[in-house]
């Protein structure tokens, strides 16, 4: 991959825009109305596939399905509020996360296609087309403001900004995540004097954390004409209050194993969003690629193919054989279409369908 410098001020830009946009209550609302697509899709399989069906999905899942659910509507509305401990350990944020991932983890255990706990092969068709559905509420690096913890090392979660940046991060074998659209002007990102607090430490209030190397001191209270207190030391990330400010990780070559690398954190940005009861215009996390002008407040919705589950009630399109352009409600199969041959007998063929209009 790439590797992207966190002194370049384009890098600082897209870096502090994306922490804002992954923290932000809008992003969340709309992974919360793609995992609901998602939720129906799976449930309307469950109550319909046949059970003879050897890719018959398990209905067990319904129950971590609904408990991820509930933690959605808990957990938006404490964040409308400008309550950010929902990232925090076993707050229901973190709790949507942490049962998303066992759900993608067991989402189907057919041996041929998982191995404790990971997907080895690509799924049959239905079962993809569901998967599918499941990832679109996903976003990359969602798990960034969760609080740090666990073990002794306590190792930030963003250290390089390639995880965020690299159009090939974004693909994880088997599915790949929308990469963001980012505004033709992007913030510029605050320069404040702190305040500043060592790994270790407890944060003491929500933000936007650069991990920096004191270059110089003040001396008797004086800061010399020109002085340079802090230098950049990494990845910029997003802190909770009343979490602990976490460590870097280095390497030791010798032992192949990895270090504990402490630094200090300097506070960019204060997040107090939402606390006035205000929701601002947050339009511009939601731009279409294809017209970066035009605020799309909904997660793309990839094409699909005949017989798969539809996403989103709407108008969907396909330019093969001809073309044809039809309406599908959202958890209905994508149809299929009939095209005369040379000898006029109408035959059924499998095309591909895109979104052309939300209904």
């Amino acid at each position: 991959m790439n590797q992207y410098d966190m002194q370049d001020d384009v890098t600082r830009r897209k870096i502090f825009w994306l922490l804002q946009r992954l923290t932000s209550l809008s992003l969340w609302k709309a992974k919360h109305s793609a995992f609901k697509v998602f939720a129906t899709a799976y449930e309307t399989a469950v109550k319909t596939w046949p059970s003879t069906d050897p890719e018959a999905m398990d209905a067990d899942h319904l129950t971590t399905i609904y408990e991820i659910l509930s933690h959605y509507d808990k957990g938006l509305n404490e964040l409308a509020h400008g309550h950010r401990f929902v990232w925090r350990k076993g707050e229901a944020l973190e709790r949507v996360i942490n049962r998303f991932n066992y759900l993608v983890g067991y989402f189907y255990r057919d041996p041929k296609y998982w191995e404790r706990g990971s997907q080895i092969q690509p799924y049959p068709p239905k079962v993809d087309s569901l998967a599918r559905l499941m990832h679109a509420s996903q976003v990359q690096k969602e798990y960034a403001p969760l609080e740090v913890w666990g073990t002794d090392y306590n190792f930030a979660y963003l250290q390089v900004p390639n995880g965020l940046l690299d159009r090939n991060a974004y693909n994880h074998t088997f599915y790949e995540l929308a990469y963001p659209t980012f505004p033709e002007v992007l913030p510029k990102v605050p320069n404040p004097p702190g305040p500043v607090i060592q790994s270790g430490q407890t944060v003491p209030c929500d933000g936007i954390w650069e991990p920096v190397t004191i270059e110089q001191s003040r001396v008797f209270g004086v800061i010399p004409l020109g002085a340079k207190l802090f230098g950049n030391n990494g990845c910029f990330n997003y802190f909770v209050a009343d979490t602990v400010a976490p460590n870097f990780e280095g390497y030791d070559s010798a032992t192949f194993s990895s270090t504990i690398v402490p630094t200090h954190w300097r506070l960019l940005w204060e997040d107090t969003r939402y606390s006035s009861g205000v929701i601002p215009d947050e339009s511009q996390y939601f731009l279409d690629a294809s017209n970066p002008a035009e605020p799309v407040n909904r997660v793309p919705v990839k094409p699909v193919r005949t017989g798969d589950i539809c996403p989103v009630s709407g108008e969907w399109s396909t330019e093969e054989y001809g073309g044809k352009t039809v309406h599908v409600e959202q958890g209905a199969s994508m149809p299929d279409l009939l095209v005369k041959d040379n000898l006029g007998e109408r035959k059924v063929h499998w095309v591909t369908w895109h979104l052309i209009r939300h209904t």
